[in-house]
């Protein structure tokens, strides 16, 4: 009997979790871009005078960094949590990973640093001679994508969770070098790796491959890509600090133009850091502030 309530207890976990899988799974193909976006609130991160580049941690809770090395962890109500001094500037030089740690370069050392749940700083991955500027985790499979710069050289190198080297992204297939300033990175639903590359002016897209699917170089007059991002529905996020064309552009996954989500005109100045949340909010941060504005853009 007491077997037989163990099995029945076990399926019900099981529907449960299935029912769970199912109602998350339907999220996206309710969800589409909005034709405005709309201001949901902001929070200041203390200890920082500008936000290049915000990781989103756990319990709402995120790390942000300006272009002086300072990296701060805190919550929505403005607390700050942790700081710490690093060699990071004006890069997506963090990310969170699935196991809720905050990894990020150290481009002066050549080496990743990984911060643990306890507040314990330890030597993750050394890079050679080579250093690391942008980074992100994968929500796919917890691999480490981080972008590389030696002189006028540049690539996308990857790792497994455990710090191995299991791939470098540096040529198209025609020889050409895909990258000059690979300065922030993000991963897409499909596996593509989205690169911001300031000196190139364009976001660099290769599959999971490493092959080389589209370059987007922006709208109108200039294009100086910073912070980027994407959503459960595929999006491309990127702002463009042109001067005189400061936008938020976004593209499908497949290069497509659909938007300038945000301009002067809804109030942004030089967009330089950018997250989406658990909520399909997007979080801006900017240049000459340390302010962080929330946008709806989703309906």
């Amino acid at each position: 009997m007491k077997q037989m309530m163990q099995t029945l207890w076990y399926f019900l976990i099981q529907w449960k979790q299935t029912r769970r899988d199912v109602e998350k799974s339907d999220v996206k193909p309710t969800l589409s871009l909005s034709s405005s976006v709309t201001k949901v609130r902001e929070y200041t991160v203390p200890g920082v005078d500008s936000v290049y580049h915000i990781s989103l941690g756990k319990s709402g809770r995120f790390w942000a960094s300006d272009h002086l090395g300072n990296l701060v962890h805190t919550d929505l109500q403005g607390d700050q949590l942790q700081r710490i001094q690093t060699s990071g500037i004006y890069e997506g030089y963090h990310t969170v990973t699935q196991d809720g740690d905050l990894i990020f370069t150290d481009r002066k050392n050549k080496v990743i640093n990984r911060i643990t749940q306890d507040n314990t700083i330890i030597e993750f991955i050394k890079t050679g001679d080579w250093e690391p500027l942008s980074i992100h985790s994968s929500q796919i499979n917890g691999d480490i994508l981080v972008g590389m710069g030696k002189g006028v050289k540049a690539k996308v190198t990857r790792y497994n969770k455990t710090g191995k080297e299991i791939q470098n992204i540096q040529r198209d297939n025609k020889g050409q070098e895909l990258y000059s300033d690979p300065h922030y990175i993000a991963e897409n639903i499909n596996g593509d790796i989205c690169t911001s590359d300031k000196n190139n002016r364009a976001v660099v897209v290769v599959n999971k491959s490493g092959q080389h699917r589209f370059s987007y170089t922006g709208q109108g007059s200039g294009f100086y890509p910073y912070g980027i991002c994407t959503d459960l529905l595929g999006h491309i996020m990127v702002c463009n600090n042109y001067p005189g064309n400061n936008s938020l552009d976004i593209i499908d996954q497949d290069g497509q133009f659909l938007s300038l989500i945000l301009t002067p005109q809804q109030g942004i100045t030089l967009p330089r850091g950018l997250c989406v949340d658990d909520e399909n909010n997007l979080h801006v941060g900017q240049y000459i502030t340390n302010t962080v504005t929330v946008y709806k853009y989703l309906q």
